[in-house]
């Protein structure tokens, strides 16, 4: 347990019965009245944040979490194989932690997976991924230079919107925090 006296940013609490991380903190001791804590939490599974006043002191349960790299497998059906870099032991994971990254994630792709105990709940990729680009029309000749986009399939199954110069077969770098194309890559990239 701890109280309001030992927050600091980054810690996560229980909270209404879910996973809080705290983003933000303010301790005020107003003129009258009793000093509080206001904060800015944000949910752990769902990424939604919210703002709420502790009453100085109040008592809170802290949790430990911890967070270990991880290399994707394979899938089979609704299960998600992963490997864990040092120690080699393998895991499943459901496809609700996975949800949409699904999309980013083909073999041997390092991502971090966070626990609470034993069980993972957050899965969480690289910033960026080399995908290659399995399906997209080919540019037309004069529009090069105009700046525009088309939609590119890539090898996972996700659609991007890549410059018209970008063909068939090449390999791109993407943010997958905004699913938008960063640049060309190699293979090894």
């Amino acid at each position: 347990m701890i109280s309001t006296a030992d927050f600091r940013n980054g810690i996560v609490i229980v909270y209404k019965e879910n996973l809080m991380e705290l983003v933000e903190f303010q301790h005020v001791k107003p003129g009258k009245g009793p000093a509080f804590v206001r904060t800015k939490l944000k949910n752990v599974l769902t990424g939604r944040t919210l703002e709420n006043t502790f009453r100085s002191g109040e008592k809170m349960e802290e949790v430990r979490l911890t967070e270990e790299t991880y290399q994707y497998l394979y899938t089979d059906g609704d299960i998600y194989y992963f490997m864990h870099n040092e120690t080699y032991d393998q895991i499943e994971v459901g496809a609700g932690i996975v949800g949409d990254k699904k999309e980013y994630l083909k073999e041997n792709t390092n991502v971090t997976l966070l626990f609470h105990g034993d069980n993972p709940i957050v899965l969480n990729l690289p910033n960026t991924i080399v995908l290659q680009i399995s399906k997209t029309d080919p540019g037309l000749q004069g529009d090069r230079s105009s700046g525009g986009t088309k939609p590119a399939t890539l090898e996972t199954g996700k659609t991007v919107n890549v410059p018209l110069f970008i063909n068939e077969g090449e390999f791109i770098k993407v943010d997958t925090r905004t699913n938008d194309y960063l640049e060309r890559a190699s293979e090894n990239d």
